[in-house]
Order: C-alpha cells, then sequence, then structure tokens
C-alpha cells in the first residue's frame, strides 16, 4: 500500500472513529411520555426527539397519561421523561410521586409561561370590569351567565391538570362559590363553545395560559382582557403578585423536563441535552396554532420540528456538541 492509499485508509478510520464519537446514544433507547389531552406538547417533544436522535438514541413512540399517573411512571421507570413539567404547578405531583428520590428535574425548555382569567375586552369596558373580586356583584357575575341559573360561568381547568386547584381554592378565598360556577370537563371542547359564544357577541369568561393557540385567537387587549385578583391566594402561600404591579392570581412557571433519576445517572449526555435546550414561547405558540388550524398529524408536528431545527441550526448543533461532550 502506498504512501497516498495509507492516508486515505487512516482518514475513512478516523472519520468513523469521530462519527461514532458524535453518537453517545448508539445503542440505546428512550421513552418519553407526554400529558394526555393538552394540546401544542408534541411540537416541543419533536425538537427533544429530533436532538436525542442525532445522538444516535432511539426514540421509542411516546406514551400519554394523566399528569398524577405520568409522574407515577416516570418515577418508577416506565418511562424516561417528560419535556412538560410546570413548576411550580406541578409541584404536588413531583412530591406525591417520589419527588427526588426517584426523580430530577433539568433545564429550562420553556421560560415564563403564564395563566390566567380573561373577559371578552367589550363587556370589560361597558362595566368597567379589570378585577374578579367584582364577581363578588350578582349583577356582574349573572352578565356572565350562558345557562339561566344567574352564576358566571368559568371555562376553567380540568381535573388532574394541578391549574383546578388553584382555581377551587381561589373561588373561596375570594368568596365567589356562590356566584361563580367552575366549568370543567373537556377543555378544548368548552373553550370552542366559549369561542362560539364571543363570535356571536356574548360576554365570556374563561381561564387559560401559555404556550396555547387561545390567545391566538381571543388576543388579550384586542378581544378580551386579562383581570386581576385582589390578593394572592395560592395553595402554597406565594405571591403571585407582578413587577409591573398586576396579579393575576399564578406565578409565572417555568416548563422543565422531569425524568427518572437512575436514567439520567446511566445517561449524562442526555441529562446535558436537556440543560441546554430551550425555546422561545413565543415559537411554540406559533407552532401550536398551526397545529389548531388543521397541521395536527404526528408527521405533521414532526416536520414542524424539523422546520423550526433548520432556522436555529447553529444552536441546535450546538445543544449535540455540548451534550456529546459530556461523555
Amino acid at each position: 500500500m502506498n504512501n497516498k492509499a495509507r492516508i486515505l485508509a487512516l482518514a475513512v478510520v478516523l472519520t468513523a472513529a469521530a462519527a461514532r464519537a458524535q453518537m453517545p446514544g448508539e445503542g440505546k433507547s428512550v421513552q418519553p411520555i407526554v400529558p394526555a389531552g393538552i394540546s401544542g406538547v408534541a411540537f416541543q417533544h419533536g425538537v427533544v426527539q429530533l436532538a436525542l436522535e442525532k445522538l444516535g438514541y432511539e426514540v421509542k413512540p411516546v406514551l400519554e397519561a394523566d399528569y398524577p399517573a405520568l409522574h407515577l411512571a416516570i418515577a418508577q421507570g416506565q418511562a424516561d421523561y417528560t419535556a412538560n413539567h410546570w413548576v411550580p404547578v406541578h409541584d404536588s405531583f413531583y412530591q406525591q410521586a417520589g419527588g427526588d428520590t426517584d426523580m430530577e428535574r433539568v433545564g429550562k425548555i420553556v421560560k415564563g409561561a403564564s395563566q390566567g382569567y380573561f373577559i371578552d375586552k367589550a363587556t370589560a369596558e361597558k362595566y368597567k370590569i379589570n378585577n374578579l373580586k367584582q364577581f363578588q356583584s350578582p349583577d356582574i357575575a349573572k352578565l356572565f351567565d350562558s345557562n339561566g341559573d344567574g352564576k358566571a360561568d368559568l371555562t376553567g381547568c380540568n381535573p388532574g391538570w394541578g391549574c383546578e386547584r388553584e382555581i377551587e381554592h381561589q373561588l373561596d378565598a375570594y368568596n365567589l362559590r356562590d356566584v361563580v360556577n367552575h366549568d370543567q370537563g373537556s377543555y378544548f371542547a368548552l373553550i370552542a363553545d366559549m369561542i362560539t359564544r364571543h363570535e356571536a357577541g356574548h360576554p365570556i369568561f374563561y381561564y387559560t395560559w401559555t404556550p396555547q393557540w387561545v390567545g391566538a385567537i381571543l388576543q388579550p387587549g384586542r378581544d378580551v382582557v386579562q383581570l386581576d385578583v385582589p390578593f394572592s391566594a395560592s395553595t402554597d402561600g406565594s405571591d403571585t403578585a407582578q413587577p409591573d404591579g398586576s396579579n393575576p392570581g399564578f406565578k409565572t412557571n417555568d416548563i422543565v423536563f422531569l425524568a427518572n433519576k437512575t436514567f439520567l445517572s446511566s445517561n449524562p449526555v442526555v441529562k446535558r441535552l436537556f440543560e441546554e435546550i430551550e425555546i422561545p414561547l413565543d415559537d411554540i405558540n406559533a407552532m401550536i396554532l398551526r397545529q389548531h388550524d388543521g397541521e395536527n398529524q404526528p408527521d405533521q408536528i414532526l416536520g414542524q420540528a424539523r422546520e423550526w431545527v433548520s432556522k436555529h441550526q447553529a444552536q441546535f448543533d450546538g445543544w449535540i456538541a455540548d451534550a456529546a461532550a459530556a461523555k
């Protein structure tokens, strides 16, 4: 073999070795899990899937479960991670499933997720409503009565999501139990009905959060206004007042990775990846709206993730490089 052939052969070997070095997950599989019935979480899980696959991992088909079962599945090792754990909303689920003993919260995939109460702008301006305390007046409450019982009908939060605990606690704290119905069930079906009522010119009263598509349809400041609450009344006693003087009644949350502790200890590459990944809230909202508008099949959502990665390729490649180096 001449020198040129030897150099070529060495280059091939080194290239293959370098490729293997960038694939620390080769031969390993990962089991994600997502909350059942929550629109929009598939996009960020798609971005995470692409990153894990780039590192060589096989990503198994996503499991779905309600939040209490989801936390237990991760704690017990039936699933490895979710990219939709809210802090502090899901603190009780975390502790009840074993907390730090079996799980670990890593990174901040989304910063500044918010929640709040909203009413239509027309009614807010006509009756000068800006605070939930005003619903203590039966005359104000019955403006939002959609079933004829004289109480305001609040499109609220599904049982088992975590947010319903805060709403139920606040209905008592603000003396609203006798004037407000907390409508629960299939949140997105209730929201669709509420949007129909808004389009017909009727008053509406609802709870929502971001990232979510609802705010793109009912835009704050244009279609609806967010209500303040009379004082902070969280189940954990925390202050919900914001720096601008408003008080939405809910703390600003970060959405983080929740992972099985044993899984993370065996996969430092994945832990480092989870520490790196961050997706802007506005980007997630835009993708959720596309899904709401019909682009909602699994291959379409994964295509949205690929599209986002291609627009942020340098950042994505940095995540991969940093994660691979963790080995």
